[in-house]
């Protein structure tokens, strides 16, 4: 995802568990070089739990009515709540994610962005334990006659994918030069105008789109390809307790059923895989 020149960072509203009701107990400054603290983990603006993200990317995280809502913002929900604090949601840049950048100048505590867990991110940042197994869908225009990824090759037709995305990379490494989309919304916008016919993205965009009736009259999914991607959310290099926090908030999750129902709600019919990732090598 790349970003837009002169493009400013947004502050937006979430929709929390604890939006209505800032609670500040168990927040106090000092540690961390005049940061302040919920529940022994370091924040970087008292009272709230900030959360740097990339819009849009539905279903994990979108603007609907005026609040940032998806799968992502949810589960971190469950961390502001267990650190007694609300979350706050900034808009930023997609390749920030990838050096850390915004955690690095204490602009946010996380980043959630259905950020696959690769060796190369994990130089910059932290990664939690995986929450969501990812994979790559292959859609096209019906009206193409592309019937799989290597048909985009053989009938001399245009790829298109998300900029700065391990889609784009999966891509590439197939001997394409894709057309890169700043946006999940602009590589839909791209396939509709017909500047490319088929793009790469992550499946559950994907099933998002084809909720849609026109988009599902017009397109179809030729291609689910498993590369092996699990979702992380990052923390700042060293800030284990912050880590420690998103793990333990994802795995009550899983145990007591949430997780289930917020998969359900954001993302689709529940495949217990998805809550059996391993965690990720630290």
């Amino acid at each position: 995802m790349n970003s837009v020149p002169g493009r400013r960072t947004r502050m937006l509203a979430a929709t929390t568990a604890t939006a209505g009701l800032l609670l500040v107990a168990g927040c106090s400054s000092g540690g961390g070089g005049g940061k302040t603290t919920a529940h022994g983990v370091p924040l970087v603006k008292a009272g709230q739990l900030t959360t740097c993200t990339h819009l849009p990317y539905p279903p994990f995280q979108s603007e609907i009515d005026g609040k940032v809502q998806g799968f992502d913002v949810s589960l971190i929900d469950l961390v502001a709540k267990d650190l007694g604090v609300k979350q706050a949601i900034v808009d930023t840049p997609f390749e920030n994610f990838k050096t850390g950048a915004f955690l690095n100048s204490d602009q946010c505590d996380l980043a959630a962005a259905g950020m696959t867990i690769t060796p190369e991110r994990k130089k910059n940042v932290a990664f939690s334990d995986p929450y969501f197994e990812a994979t790559q869908a292959v859609l096209v225009d019906k009206k193409s006659g592309i019937d799989s990824l290597a048909g985009v090759k053989a009938k001399g037709k245009k790829l298109g994918a998300q900029a700065q995305t391990t889609g784009e990379d999966y891509a590439r490494k197939q001997g394409f030069d894709p057309v890169s989309f700043e946006s999940s919304d602009a590589v839909l916008s791209g396939l509709r105008t017909g500047q490319v016919q088929a793009v790469i993205i992550d499946f559950p965009v994907v099933q998002g789109w084809l909720k849609d009736k026109a988009n599902a009259g017009a397109f179809k999914v030729v291609d689910n390809l498993n590369t092996g991607e699990q979702y992380g959310f990052t923390a700042k290099k060293g800030n284990t307790k912050l880590v420690d926090a998103i793990n333990a908030a994802i795995k009550g999750a899983k145990a007591d059923g949430t997780y289930k129902k917020l998969y359900e709600k954001w993302i689709g019919p529940y495949d217990e895989s998805a809550a059996t990732a391993s965690p990720s090598a630290s």
